[in-house]
């Protein structure tokens, strides 16, 4: 008889192991490795100046000890509490063997304090500290992380969380961070070379005869055989919703595994503020707390119009601020199940310490379909056409910027889409683009593959409203298109079909007011983050929606979005999925008088 692997049981399991079968001197190892009596309380630091250290440490979250990546010895690092209005002063020192950098995601502050080695200062080597120091102009919920290596995935991420100089649009009682994560026992390195030899190594969902038989009663045996020949004509899989699954992820909150189950306390009748931080390295969690509403109050730090919804999918990188009330004198369970349902993270809103709630089962696994692709005006019979009838003669797109280029057939005030959309030059013929939309939408309203119909009022990017009008208030001077794009077999990413090795700044003139138009010509989700300024993303109808520091790109999908450049300096702007950074989906921006 044979047996069917299990990645959810598998995780779930050795999760229990790290809750307590491994001791030493009477403690369990992750308590004992990380300094901590409670792993998922990370701790909490408040002030104005700040000494922090990069260090490894031991952990174990699986029953298998390994060397993470800490910042004053635990996994979350400490949650840095600031005020708005302040100077803050971070003395970081690295320990390690390794040169190190902590970005400060989502915080405006000069090019020097953003911590990216490379673009605005040179790292902080080993054995030297780096002195970190600037004004807060913003209030919200953020975090920070290593923007060296990998070791973003070993553990080295943190929640920050600054206090507001004026009084919050809304109240709460309690306050908690979220923050979600993936933890791989395997080196990241390796990790990633599996990727690159073989990019479905982790994909355990893949369709079955036992599938095909399904769709063929369902659809018609022409029909599968079409729809399965269309998807092999182009090298992919309509299961290719992750590159990295709870095969070899364990899913925390707060650094502790489903089976440690991170709690928070509560009375009834309390309005709890959850500061939800996908702090992953490459995956997205759809997020639900089962009996209770979330009513959303602030995205990416700052503060939008409330909606109330009972789920919601966070990117990497993203934050979303939810206030929920217990009406219940009760456990209720907080689930993070990953996009493509391999797993879950699970955390505990609880009256009293030691209660648990249900844990739900996961959703279906959902499937992309070529509308899903940007293909949308193709039928399942319809073939995709090759890469060579897609090329537009004459249609040289690799300056980007539209304000000095003729671009036949397309709307670029994101006020509408032709049928056929042009694509950079630098994509056509290239052997690291194995895909493009061509009917791309901007879909705001959709709350993503896996969440559509499911009985749930999900959130979409259409719902959020920043309380503020437009910051700016210009119309843009200029536009700038860039194409997300790969090739999945071969584990390339890139802008344009540009890998970053090979690609020219983007120059922004500071003080102009730039739309930057971004179309996702691959079929995975990639959350895109420009440091430095801010991203006004605009409704379809080319007004102004939300204000945010990371914007999520899901397949087939044309997003764009406003930005002022009022931020000297070289900034990095790329996908925050770690792999597909390292990968080549990466730029440097550079803002200049």
């Amino acid at each position: 008889m044979s047996t069917i692997f299990n990645p959810v049981r598998r995780r779930f399991v050795q999760g229990l192991a790290a809750g307590g079968a491994a001791s030493l001197c009477g403690a369990p190892v992750w308590a004992q490795s990380l300094n901590l009596l409670d792993a998922g309380d990370p701790q909490h630091l408040r002030g104005t100046e700040f000494d922090l250290r990069i260090g490894e440490q031991r952990v174990n979250f699986t029953g298998n000890e390994r060397i993470a990546t800490t910042i004053n010895g635990s996994i979350p690092a400490p949650t840095l509490h600031w005020r708005e209005g302040d100077t803050v002063t971070l003395r970081v020192t690295n320990t390690m063997a390794e040169t190190s950098s902590i970005h400060w995601h989502g915080i405006l502050l000069p090019a020097n304090m953003d911590g990216v080695p490379g673009l605005s200062f040179k790292g902080i080597p080993p054995g030297e500290t780096y002195t970190y120091q600037f004004k807060l102009k913003q209030s919200g919920t953020y975090w920070y992380h290593s923007h060296s290596g990998f070791q973003e995935q070993t553990g080295m991420y943190g929640a920050i969380v600054v206090a507001p100089r004026e009084p919050e649009p809304f109240l709460y009682d309690r306050d908690y961070v979220v923050m979600l994560s993936d933890w791989s026992d395997e080196n990241p390195h390796h990790v990633f070379a599996k990727l690159k030899k073989m990019s479905d190594y982790y994909n355990f969902n893949q369709q079955t005869a036992g599938d095909f038989l399904r769709d063929a009663r369902k659809n018609g045996l022409g029909a599968t055989i079409e729809n399965r020949a269309m998807w092999g004509d182009m090298r992919m899989m309509p299961t290719d919703l992750a590159d990295v699954s709870a095969y070899t992820y364990t899913y925390l909150v707060n650094g502790a595994t489903p089976a440690a189950n991170w709690t928070g306390l509560f009375k009834r009748g309390e309005k709890i503020r959850l500061r939800f931080i996908n702090g992953a390295a490459m995956s997205f969690f759809d997020v639900r707390i089962p009996g209770l509403k979330m009513t959303v109050v602030a995205a990416d730090g700052q503060y939008v119009h409330p909606v109330t919804v009972d789920e919601f999918r966070i990117g990497v990188a993203e934050t979303y601020d939810v206030i929920v009330e217990p009406d219940q004198n009760e456990p209720y369970t907080i689930f993070a199940q990953s996009s493509d349902r391999s797993g879950f993270a699970r955390g505990t809103l609880s009256p009293q310490p030691g209660l648990s709630a249900a844990i739900p089962p996961l959703d279906p696994r959902p499937l992309l379909t070529m509308a899903d692709m940007g293909h949308g005006g193709m039928g399942h019979g319809a073939k995709a056409a090759p890469m060579g009838e897609m090329d537009m003669p004459g249609m040289d797109m690799a300056g980007m910027d539209h304000s000095k280029m003729a671009m036949s057939g397309m709307n670029h005030g994101g006020h509408g889409m032709a049928a056929m959309l042009a694509h950079p030059a630098s994509e056509m013929g290239n052997p690291g683009v194995d895909m493009q939309t061509m009917a791309p939408q901007h879909r705001l309203d959709d709350p993503g593959i896996g969440l559509r119909n499911n009985g749930r009022r999900v959130l979409t990017y259409a719902d959020l409203k920043s309380l503020f009008a437009d910051p700016d208030g210009r119309d843009p001077s200029r536009e700038i298109e860039l194409h997300l794009t790969g090739h999945m077999e071969r584990y390339i990413w890139s802008f344009n079909g540009i890998k970053f090795a090979d690609s020219e700044p983007l120059k922004l003139k500071y003080g102009e007011r730039v739309r930057i138009t971004l179309v996702n010509d691959t079929m995975m989700e990639h959350p895109i983050h420009l440091h430095g300024v801010w991203s006004d993303l605009e409704h379809a109808d080319g007004s102004f929606g939300v204000r945010k520091h990371t914007i999520n790109m899901p397949p087939g999908t044309q997003r764009s979005y406003r930005v002022r450049a009022d931020a000297l300096g070289r900034w990095a702007y790329h996908c925050h999925l770690l792999f597909h950074m390292e990968a080549g989906m990466f730029r440097e921006v550079r803002i200049d008088v």
